[in-house]
């Protein structure tokens, strides 16, 4: 399946910041940039990070299989191998996880890896794989 990237714009508190954790940490490139804002090529697709300080703030959660899940959140569905690789890199750089890297739904349709953790603005991203890729889009 081809999927055309997304572009995706949220607000930052600290543009230096941001380009540490998603150039440096997470390992995306950098696009274009302004002082007031910086693109990333976020795993196939492109992310804009716009310095915006009032509009960051922590978002609500629902439960989902027994976590707290933020409702505004964002992320990538990696290749199982990459999931479990920056699992590991995160959590040898101390990330502090809102949850922590896991398998969701054992045994079920849509079973996924999953983590999630906030970037240094509050704006929380969710990182899942499945080890079976049909699985993405599968209804119960």
């Amino acid at each position: 399946m081809s999927i055309p990237p997304f572009h995706l714009a949220f607000p930052v508190h600290d543009i230096p910041a941001t380009e540490a954790f998603y150039a440096g940490l997470l390992g995306c490139r950098i696009g274009r940039r302004d002082v007031k804002w910086i693109d990333f090529y976020f795993f196939g697709h492109q992310i804009s990070a716009h310095l915006k300080p009032e509009e960051t703030r922590a978002a609500s959660t629902n439960q989902v299989d027994g976590d707290n899940v933020p409702v505004r959140h964002f992320g990538a569905i990696l290749p199982w191998g990459d999931w479990h690789r920056l699992a590991e890199k995160l959590q040898a750089a101390k990330v502090k996880f809102i949850i922590e890297p896991h398998v969701r739904f054992k045994g079920e349709v849509g079973e996924q890896a999953t983590m999630f953790f906030l970037d240094p603005s509050g704006n929380a991203l969710e990182f899942k794989s499945f080890e079976d890729p049909s699985q993405v889009f599968a209804v119960a």
